[in-house]
């Protein structure tokens, strides 16, 4: 296939398999990751996503099959190349008792980074996260929005090509869900960053390049938003100011809704053939493709909701 044989390519995972005793974590998986794109990897808890992000991370050695990211292999990766990554993991990895500088700074010394470098590093993360009005508190005393600003900046402080975000905005107000996601399309603008991204909002994943769903550690759907929904999911029309009647009248499948009427059908073209049809009923009408929660339910049969990973 043409994506997985690009020169694009980032991250490349092929016939990956992780067990834990008789469970089956992730089982013959392969996909891959395109520079710069950002990249939603759904499942819901105990699909294998997050086993499969801690063998990206080198913090779980797989049982078999290989992941190459940025054109290496990690099983011949020293220190060194981890560079490449950053990661916010849905559970804060700070330091609670130290202060939000203490933990930059300890971050910054595993790479080595310190004095100027460091101070030019911070500076950058504060004009995009404003951060420095909480470097003297202690990230115990911080709100969930604060601390998920401090933990981006953590994941960024090395200046990473891939940004894996482990369900990043989970609890989180709509106002801080927002800055974070302006940040990130940002540096995606600015530095190409690529985004690897687990979340049980599916209005950030319809936002995705690629999508990859998972179920019981194997891929059941992938492709672009448009593509899995025009697959898995039809159209809705939704009628105004129509009675009853004349809805039961199409013979299709309806619901009444507070306002009117909500009608599924296959596709667009459907949805044409019939406003041409009967022009007295689709006097006030919209249109509206499927969502990734209807792609998500039609694939797994299950709904995807938050909560820790059970993984």
């Amino acid at each position: 296939m043409e994506r997985e044989n690009s020169k694009d390519n980032i991250i490349e995972i092929s016939h990956l398999y992780k067990s834990f005793k008789d469970v089956k974590a992730v089982c013959d998986l392969s996909f891959c990751v395109k520079k710069g794109e950002l990249f939603a990897f759904l499942g819901v808890n105990g699909a294998g996503k997050s086993t499969t992000i801690s063998i990206i991370c080198n913090r779980l050695r797989k049982d078999g099959g290989s992941v190459i990211i940025n054109g290496e292999d990690i099983d011949r990766r020293d220190f060194s190349t981890k560079k490449d990554l950053g990661v916010v993991f849905q559970n804060s990895v700070l330091d609670k008792a130290l202060s939000v500088k203490d933990n930059l700074l300890s971050r910054a010394a595993l790479y080595g980074i310190k004095g100027k470098e460091f101070d030019e590093r911070l500076a950058r993360l504060d004009s995009l996260l404003d951060i420095s009005p909480l470097l003297k508190r202690a990230v115990g005393k911080l709100s969930g929005g604060q601390r998920r600003r401090v933990d981006i900046a953590r994941a960024l402080l090395h200046s990473p090509k891939i940004l894996i975000l482990d369900e990043p905005t989970t609890g989180l107000d709509p106002q801080t869900r927002k800055t974070l996601w302006k940040v990130i399309s940002e540096l995606r603008e600015s530095d190409g960053l690529t985004v690897f991204l687990t979340t049980h909002y599916m209005e950030e994943a319809a936002e995705a390049d690629y999508v990859v769903i998972i179920d019981s550690g194997k891929i059941v759907a992938e492709g672009t938003p448009l593509e899995l929904k025009n697959k898995y999911t039809g159209d809705f029309i939704t009628i105004y100011g129509s009675d009853e009647e004349k809805i039961k009248s199409l013979e299709l499948p309806y619901e009444k809704i507070a306002d009117g009427y909500r009608i599924g059908v296959p596709d667009t073209k459907k949805a044409t053939e019939l406003i041409v049809r009967y022009p007295d009923i689709f006097d006030d009408y919209e249109v509206v493709k499927g969502k990734m929660d209807d792609v998500f339910l039609s694939v797994t049969g299950k709904k995807l909701t938050g909560g820790n990973a059970d993984e």
